[in-house]
This record gives C-alpha cells, structure tokens and sequence, in this order.
C-alpha cells in the first residue's frame, strides 16, 4: 500500500470522504459541423465532460481531486470550471505550467464521426513529478482518460499502478492515435498491449480504437483478460455498449487486490486471473435521447465512462452501471457543452 493509502486510512471513518483522482487534459473545443449553425463553436472541451459525468454520477461520500496539468493561459479558467462542480475536492490545486494550453479543431464528419486537429502542448507526467502529487492526493481510487495520448507514458503508469492499490480506470481514447505535423490526429498501433492492459482493472474503449488495437475483438478480450483487466467495455455509439468481464466479476468489490506492487508489470500483478475459466460477455443496449439528430454527440464516451466507474464505485452491479452510463450518454446527446452539464444529468436546471 502507497504511504498517501496508509495515512488516508488513518482519517475517521466518519469524516473523510473517499476520493477519486482524476488523470486527464483540459482542452479549449472549437467546433464546426456539430449543428447547423455556420458559426464555430468554442468551449470547454477534453477532461472537462468527464468530470461533470463523475459530478453526477458518483454518492455523495465521494469527491473529485484532479491530478491535471493546465495550460498558463487557460489555468484561472480551467479552476473556476473546477469550482462549479459539487463534488470537487476543497482542497484541489490544479498544476500550471508555462505552455500554451491544448486546444482542438472538431470538424463533424457525421452524428458520431470527425476529424480533430491539435493545437498547444501541455507535457505529460514523468514519475519523478506526479509521484508527490499522488502522495498529496490520498487517492482511494483512478479514473485516467487519455485525452492528449501522452497524459502517462508506459514505465509512469506502470509506477502508478505499482503505487495506487485502489482501482484504476482507463479510457484509451488518444492513447492510440498520434499527431501529424498539421495537429490532424491519425491511428497509430500501440505498443506493448499487454504491459499497457497490465495497468488497469477496468479498460474503455470505442469500436473504432479496438480495431487500431486489434482487428480481431475475441484476441483483444483475452489478451486484457490474461493481463489482469477485470472488465473491458466496448462502447457502440446508439447501440450502447458491450463488456466481457473476468470470471467472477459481477461488481467492483469482486476484484482482486494487489497482491504486491512491482516497478515492473511486464506480467499481470493478480497473475492473470482472467485467462482462465469462462468470461462473461453481455450488450447493453442504448437508451435512445429524447431529440432527434440534431443533438450534440461531443463528449458521450467521456460521459459514459465516468458514469460507469462512479456507479460502480457505489457498489452497482455491471449491468446496472453500464445501464447508469447508457442514460447519461443520451442524456448527454441532449446538451450542448460541458458548462452546466453536470446539472443537466442530474436532471437539474443548469444555472449556465
């Protein structure tokens, strides 16, 4: 167990709130194509969709601690979003560095498909950086979110998984795509998938990124099966979502512990508990939005994961959960932006 586990242990029950943390990059969205308007449309984009879904999503003894570089010219704004959620941890410190803050050009292909351009450069973490963040944080579990796709190379998230004996959360997102030289963002193949799958208990991705990964999906879920992944979700646009989930695995509190930390995870640390026995595998259909085509598809998986995670952090089953991430998908279709989303999935009137 980390020291930051060791001493939040030492906190009364009855006065700590548990806390999630939350690994991603702020990005300033500008938009065209996304409705009818010829006019872009500029706002937050990036980590800022999940976190509104864990605002959400996640029981009230939870809170949010962000773990998140920011750009110098967008950190005072990216902190007053941060601020408007009710979860947020009161003692969060965003981390601003002297770049410029990562900014990306969505050009809508079709409802669910575009095409992004990259602008601006926040760097990723190295172990030597994050590791007093995560002492500070006092983390009982991870939600990480690929939205740059260098938030975390493989030898920092294998110490993090070494060091974090909560569960961890990924959503691969840009982990498999890099960036050309005019920002368009294209597939790449990503190295070292097992090492990589080693890392998380719980792994999302979309159809898409699972065939940059793997064209065959039965080789990809045994391979995250036999590297210790717990769950891995599929997400299916307005279809909903498919999981295969590890023998045994009906809720979060069914996966294994660490059975030891390791600075090197080339081998699942739990020895590969799914390569064996029979995997589960179930579609959950999607709960179709209440308007038509017009709505906003921007940020859904973001959305969806975090709604996932959270409620299995309250202890639902699988089903439930994906069932929770399927609503607040389609809840999500149905507002423009992240100001004031959290609101809106709560079924509130947004004050934004």
């Amino acid at each position: 167990m980390s020291s930051a586990r060791r001493a939040a242990g030492n906190d009364p029950a009855s006065t700590r709130k548990k806390r999630i943390g939350v690994i991603g990059t702020f990005v300033w969205d500008v938009i065209h194509g996304r409705d009818k308007r010829t006019v872009p449309i500029e706002e937050w984009g990036g980590i800022s969709y999940a976190m509104s879904g864990l605002d959400a999503a996640l029981d009230d003894d939870w809170e949010i601690v962000p773990l998140i570089k920011v750009g110098a010219d967008f950190c005072e704004r990216a902190s007053a979003y941060c601020r408007t959620l009710r979860h947020i941890a009161p003692d969060f410190a965003l981390i601003e560095v002297p770049y410029p803050n990562n900014r990306v050009e969505l050009r809508y292909l079709d409802a669910e498909r575009r095409a992004e351009y990259l602008t601006g450069g926040v760097p990723g973490w190295s172990w030597i950086g994050l590791k007093p963040v995560l002492d500070a944080a006092r983390l009982d579990a991870l939600y990480i979110n690929f939205l740059a796709g260098w938030e975390l190379d493989l030898p920092t998230m294998q110490m993090v998984r070494a060091h974090i004996d909560g569960p961890i959360y990924c959503d691969l997102h840009m982990l498999v795509m890099a960036v050309q030289g005019d920002g368009l963002r294209v597939a790449r193949p990503l190295p070292d998938v097992a090492a990589w799958l080693a890392c998380f208990d719980l792994l999302q991705m979309n159809e898409d990124e699972m065939q940059i990964i793997a064209p065959d999906s039965m080789a990809l879920s045994a391979t995250a099966m036999a590297a210790g992944v717990s769950v891995l979700s599929v997400t299916l646009g307005k279809r909903g979502a498919v999981y295969v989930s590890a023998p045994g695995i009906e809720r979060l509190h069914d996966i294994p512990r660490l059975a030891g930390h390791s600075s090197s995870l080339s081998t699942s640390p739990r020895g590969g508990h799914g390569a064996f026995g029979a995997v589960r595998t179930e579609l959950v259909q999607a709960i179709p939005p209440r308007i038509d085509d017009a709505g906003d598809p921007t940020g859904c998986g973001d959305v969806w994961g975090a709604t996932h995670f959270s409620r299995l952090l309250a202890g639902d089953m699988l089903t439930d959960a994906i069932r929770a991430a399927n609503l607040a998908a389609s809840r999500n279709v149905e507002h423009r932006g992240a100001s004031g989303l959290a609101h809106h999935l709560r079924g509130e009137l947004s004050t934004t």
